[in-house]
């Protein structure tokens, strides 16, 4: 049976330029699956044809007249873009047309679309945005990354479940480590939302290990971390920033005179080999995670490869079918009265 992809081919910095060459390079790795491509039909249909893909029968154009701006209001793009390519490719979900969506638009807009057309899962107040970072162990899954700046400690707990949930289904991770993100380890740290939803989490069948400082991110401590948008999102943009400085003071280190240019040259391959393992691309595409149904925000400057990373998140979350897994968990939660 094959499994349909819903894109938002107008979203983010490059548009169809980038979209088309990454869903071609998604159609090679998976067979089982094919692409609607949502967006403006003469600018998609000019791309498929640089690539000689138009056509080809597993990528399907549908015009949409309209397009939601990397800086538009959410409430405007909800309000008055009903045939935005984002808002078409969510509604196909809604309607079982698609599996999934993809988009590298608006985060505020797709957030404010998918969740007013998919609506939340039962017992969900709010979705979250989790996405994997790279670790020293491998990777972590944390959330919330920037959707919701207050939240409560029954909120943390429900972030918990569906980071959990997600890892089992798509890691195949049996009972993942579950970690909240505190100024510190000790049962007194803390403000005491997070010291609730400490309570909280020990209530549930959850593998839950405790307080996580943010050092511990990195290090591997667990499988989940657990936070606020708020501190999420700094965290996440701190690490970027973090990221960019270490680049810029190493090009500049080897490229101080000759003998450094040389030593640069030797080390070629150890850079080469130290990129790939904490290159961002490979971690792009972040779930809209607690709606019913899966949506998946690329980040917006993304090229091919990213984009074909956030595809292939959307493809393996639809055949595990995790809003459906959730919903069971989450069941369990509300019978045991921890909710």
């Amino acid at each position: 049976m094959t499994l349909t992809i819903a894109i938002d081919a107008m979203g983010g910095d490059h548009g169809p330029k980038v979209v088309v060459p990454a869903a071609l390079s998604a159609l090679k790795t998976h067979p089982d699956v094919s692409f609607v491509l949502i967006g403006n039909q003469a600018s998609i249909e000019a791309e498929l044809t640089v690539h000689k893909a138009l056509d080809d029968q597993r990528l399907i154009v549908q015009h949409a007249s309209q397009q939601v701006e990397m800086d538009e209001l959410p409430s405007a793009a909800l309000r008055g873009k009903k045939d935005s390519s984002m808002r078409v490719a969510i509604n196909m979900v809604r309607e079982g047309k698609a599996s999934a969506c993809v988009s590298a638009g608006n985060t505020g807009a797709l957030m404010a679309i998918a969740r007013f057309v998919l609506k939340t899962l039962p017992g969900i107040e709010r979705p979250a945005i989790v996405t994997a970072l790279p670790t020293m162990e491998g990777h972590t899954y944390v959330l919330d990354l920037g959707a919701n700046v207050d939240s409560s400690a029954a909120h943390l707990v429900q972030f918990a479940l569906m980071g959990s949930v997600l890892v089992e289904s798509v890691e195949g991770l049996s009972k993942p480590r579950v970690g909240l993100l505190n100024i510190g380890s000790e049962e007194i740290k803390g403000n005491e939302r997070v010291k609730e939803a400490a309570r909280l989490l020990e209530k549930t069948d959850l593998n839950y290990i405790g307080y996580v400082e943010g050092d511990g991110l990195y290090e591997g401590k667990c499988d989940v971390l657990v936070c606020d948008g708020f501190v999420g999102n700094v965290a996440l943009k701190a690490s970027e920033g973090v990221a960019h400085m270490i680049s810029h003071y190493l090009r500049a280190s080897f490229k101080r005179n000759i003998l450094t240019k040389l030593v640069g040259l030797m080390a070629t391959p150890v850079l080469k080999h130290f990129k790939q393992q904490l290159d961002p691309r490979a971690y792009n595409g972040a779930n809209l995670i607690g709606l019913q149904g899966i949506v998946i925000k690329s980040h917006g400057g993304a090229d091919e490869f990213a984009f074909a990373n956030a595809i292939k998140i959307a493809i393996i979350e639809a055949k595990k079918d995790v809003p459906k897994n959730i919903s069971k968990h989450l069941e369990i939660l509300l019978e045991g009265q921890v909710l």
